[in-house]
């Protein structure tokens, strides 16, 4: 099954050569298509890691602080005797 990220990641090299094709045929140099493809480029990998950003689906909670209380205090090794 395929995600977000497998058709950002297929969507890249297609959109740098399209663009880069119809900048050319559109008149422009070379000089010109070849950077605004790569902007495009640029602008997908953007909205897939800050817009549309990786997450964790493991249904993993973190901890947020460490346990307090008497359990907490029994659970430790005891400290060795200051000489």
């Amino acid at each position: 099954m395929t995600s977000y990220y497998d058709h950002i990641l297929g969507l890249i090299p297609l959109a740098f050569v399209a663009v880069a094709a119809a900048v050319t045929l559109l008149g422009y140099s070379t000089m010109i298509a070849i950077p605004a493809a790569g902007g495009v480029g640029v602008v997908l990998v953007g909205h897939a890691l800050f817009v549309s950003g990786p997450t964790d689906d493991r249904g993993v909670t973190p901890i947020t602080s460490a346990p307090t209380g008497p359990a907490a205090a029994d659970d430790r090794a005891p400290m060795p005797a200051a000489e």
